[in-house]
């Protein structure tokens, strides 16, 4: 059986959207999305990344997060025809490793934890196949590569990609 990565943030959860709302709420100061080449967390005032930050480490911030539009359905199928792992650099943020367990045990209750990996590096994670946001955990990946899009990383070539999931339903159960 062909074995998929698929990374969490920006893939399967939605922390750009929830932190923008977050921060509209709470600053009401506009985000400028001109500004995030690499990183989603460029869009946000200077003089409020470490805000940004603190938040990222707050225990239940990615407890909370919305889900990728039909990610659920697809993974669902996917999870039938192939070895699935979803794969998450958690250890950077240490409070979230318990929010993103309990978060992906509610919504994709059909994983085991067994094909639950929330790592510090993934250089060492291989597979047939990644979906992954950032082009450094995909540089080093050994099979076929797939950048999901995400607003970060509309500038970066030389992979395929993957737009929604119903893209991704379509390249991988064909239909």
């Amino acid at each position: 059986m062909e074995r998929v990565i698929i990374d969490m943030d920006e893939v399967i959860a939605d922390p750009m959207g929830a932190m923008i709302r977050w921060y509209n709420e709470e600053y009401g100061l506009p985000y400028n999305w001109d500004n995030i080449d690499g990183s989603w967390s460029k869009g946000f005032p200077e003089q409020h990344h470490g805000i940004v930050k603190e938040k990222l480490l707050s225990p239940g911030f990615f407890r909370n997060l919305p889900v990728m539009e039909d990610s659920v359905d697809v993974l669902r199928e996917m999870n039938e025809k192939y070895e699935i792992f979803i794969v998450s650099a958690a250890t950077e943020f240490p409070n979230s490793l318990k929010d993103k367990l309990d978060w992906l045990l509610e919504h994709f209750p059909f994983f085991s934890w067994r094909q639950l990996v929330l790592c510090g590096d993934k250089r060492m994670i291989s597979g047939d196949y990644m979906i992954d946001d950032h082009v450094r955990n995909l540089i080093h990946f050994p099979g076929k590569k797939y950048l999901f899009t995400s607003p970060h990383n509309l500038k970066e070539t030389g992979y395929e990609r993957i737009n929604d999931w119903k893209e991704a339903r379509r390249i991988f159960l064909r239909s």
